[in-house]
């Protein structure tokens, strides 16, 4: 195997498939890229077995061929070149040699028999989703997502269509995120749950081409008209998924389970409707949560007369209270919340205002964006302390 190609699109190839790498891997080889070339790309993958990350760059080959190395050695040599271009060769059998105009390394790696297939998905069906969308969504929904896998089906996030929606949903049972958007190729049957760790992966994948595209549209748009937006391919089979934007793929195993019935339990009719100003809630309860903190995140809301009233319980600490004006509809009420849940939720929105919905302190609290009915964030009710 002999090829050249530029240092930066080596680079941020080994970047995106180092993603699918975990800490602690059973096998060692699991530490390992794998480096593919054939015709004119050069083809890099990373699995821990359960995730993997497939991306490719059009490379200059001399000789096809592949080998396995260890992912730390080559990101460090290509993240600590100043050369604009390299040369990988192997060498004496199972090394890589990395050569440019004032590096020259080489690594010690192992045949590429040596590593686990990547297999593709068969009996797939495949549907298109805009990727600024698909991260907006994946921005308010993935954190709700159960960070233990006692319960596997919460640790992830459950996707269906319905009426022409593509509907994501996660909870770790103390909270939940609900995003729908429109799909133009309508699928009835479609439900699954993917891990939340994959979509994690490609959040990260979506900003870094994102801030990519941005600018290039800085650079190259100047009175243009827009291109057609990204879009991601999804791909579905019983037991798997691959999603699919640009030259990269992240293949993962589904979660098998029944997603619980969610629906049942966020309130039909609320008795109280406040709607509060995003950044001045979230200065106040990031100012209360360090007192709230002590006595299981718990703070007090009272709403009366156009007025949320925020109290903590008196602890050895101290004790903190604030006001603010709200614009309010339906009866006086109040509830108990988590201080962590709602920093959580306030530190992902980006409008500027947020309605909370009330039915009374031992149903749900529910979150929606004034006008919008794309986004429900519910977080259940704490016990109210006695004042």
């Amino acid at each position: 195997m002999k090829f050249s190609c530029k240092t930066s699109e080596l680079l941020q190839a080994l970047q995106l498939v180092n993603r699918a790498i975990g800490g602690q891997q059973t096998l060692p080889i699991l530490n390992n890229v794998l480096v593919e070339v054939e015709g004119k790309r050069c083809v890099i993958s990373a699995t821990d077995l359960e995730l993997s990350i497939v991306t490719s760059f059009e490379a200059n080959i001399e000789n096809e061929g592949a080998i396995t190395v260890p992912a730390k050695a080559i990101l460090n040599f290509a993240q600590y070149n100043s050369d604009a271009e390299v040369l990988l060769e192997t060498s004496g059998g199972n090394q890589l040699k990395c050569t440019s105009t004032h590096a020259k390394t080489l690594i010690a790696g192992e045949s590429a028999t040596e590593y686990p297939t990547i297999t593709p998905i068969e009996n797939e069906e495949t549907f298109t989703i805009g990727a600024e969308p698909l991260l907006d969504a994946l921005h308010m929904v993935t954190f709700a997502s159960a960070k233990s896998t006692l319960r596997p089906v919460l640790s992830g996030v459950y996707l269906r269509a319905e009426k022409g929606n593509l509907i994501f949903v996660s909870t770790d049972s103390y909270r939940l995120s609900e995003y729908k958007v429109p799909l133009s190729t309508g699928k009835a049957d479609l439900s699954c749950i993917i891990p939340a760790k994959v979509l994690e992966e490609l959040k990260a994948v979506l900003g870094s081409k994102k801030g990519e595209e941005s600018k290039k549209e800085k650079e190259e748009k100047k009175g243009k008209d827009h291109q057609t937006a990204a879009t991601i391919e999804i791909a579905l089979s019983n037991q798997q998924i691959e999603l699919r934007t640009g030259r990269t793929r992240l293949l993962s195993r589904l979660i098998d389970g029944k997603f619980p019935d969610y629906q049942q339990i966020i309130p039909k009719e609320a008795k109280t409707k406040v709607t509060v100003p995003v950044r001045e809630l979230l200065t106040v309860i990031r100012r209360m949560h360090y007192f709230a903190k002590e006595i299981n995140n718990n703070i007090t809301f009272h709403f009366s007369n156009g007025k949320m009233h925020m109290t903590t319980p008196q602890t050895q600490m101290g004790k903190d209270e604030a006001t603010l004006e709200v614009s309010q509809s339906g009866k006086e009420n109040k509830i108990a919340l988590s201080s962590s849940y709602l920093l959580d939720f306030l530190n992902h929105m980006e409008n500027e205002e947020v309605e909370i919905q009330i039915t009374d302190s031992m149903h749900p609290a529910v979150c929606r964006l004034p006008g919008k009915e794309f986004l429900l964030h519910l977080i259940m009710p704490l016990r109210l302390q006695e004042e």
